[in-house]
């Protein structure tokens, strides 16, 4: 079952972290009943987009309450085809900021009514695989699980790392430039000593972006990958049964 063929229930959720205020946009099946898992979305470089909330409805459309986070701010959208470092860089640079940010989408997600607080699992692709791994080394009591999808990999050294609670999954391109094997072993070793429960599934020939119908940018390692879009999808689904205890 998919997007187009389930009906969905769409809203908009203002939170705030400090004086900043942000949107989050929550999908969920239309009579969904109470104490449902939630997937935390993290957005891409360009932000709560359009493409990311398209997202957000496909993952709902398996049977969770989908809450697509903001880290950029209410109304901070960049352009899904576009040029978005102005927006990343700052969150790259400050990595404990984002992790607070994070955090706070964390808690507005779990507060959602109907969201059982204590099964939310992370999900991001790029920029967003670097939020969804950077919650994860927050080890929150509620985050049961976080899945990187193309993501940046590099740890974020905010603080020592401690134990990692949730289950990991991270879907590679093997041929990512972004994140070159070097990268791949460190976080390996890193989820290792921190004794998290994880899994990686790296896709031969694959490259950056590798799930973003329509990219195509071989000169920048960013291109479409119709297979690897398959296959990581497949196998994020049933990660993410598995620990939320759904049915796949």
């Amino acid at each position: 079952m998919d997007a187009e063929h389930i009906a969905l229930e769409r809203t908009l959720v203002d939170y705030t972290d400090g004086t900043t205020t942000f949107e989050g946009y929550v999908a969920r099946p239309a009579g969904l009943g109470p104490s449902a898992p939630c997937v935390l979305l993290a957005h891409e470089w360009s932000g709560l987009s359009e493409p990311i909330k398209r997202s957000a409805d496909r993952l709902a459309a398996l049977g969770y309450v989908c809450f697509a986070a903001d880290v950029y701010g209410k109304g901070v959208r960049g352009d899904p085809m576009g040029d978005n470092s102005h927006l990343m860089e700052p969150m790259l640079a400050d990595r404990a900021l984002l992790r607070r940010r994070l955090l706070a989408g964390l808690d507005a997600a779990a507060a959602v009514p109907g969201v059982e607080p204590s099964r939310i699992a992370a999900v991001g692709y790029c920029f967003g695989g670097l939020c969804a791994l950077d919650l994860a080394r927050a080890a929150p009591p509620n985050l049961v699980a976080a899945v990187s999808i193309h993501g940046v990999l590099q740890p974020p050294q905010v603080t020592e790392q401690g134990q990692i609670n949730a289950s990991v999954l991270l879907l590679h391109g093997w041929e990512d430039p972004v994140a070159p094997p070097a990268d791949v072993l460190a976080i390996a070793q890193e989820l290792t000593d921190a004794g998290a429960d994880w899994q990686l599934h790296a896709y031969g020939h694959a490259r950056h972006a590798f799930t973003f119908a329509g990219a195509n940018f071989p000169e920048r390692g960013i291109i479409y990958d119709a297979r690897a879009d398959r296959r990581s999808w497949a196998a994020m689904k049933g990660f993410l049964a598995e620990a939320l205890g759904v049915k796949a």
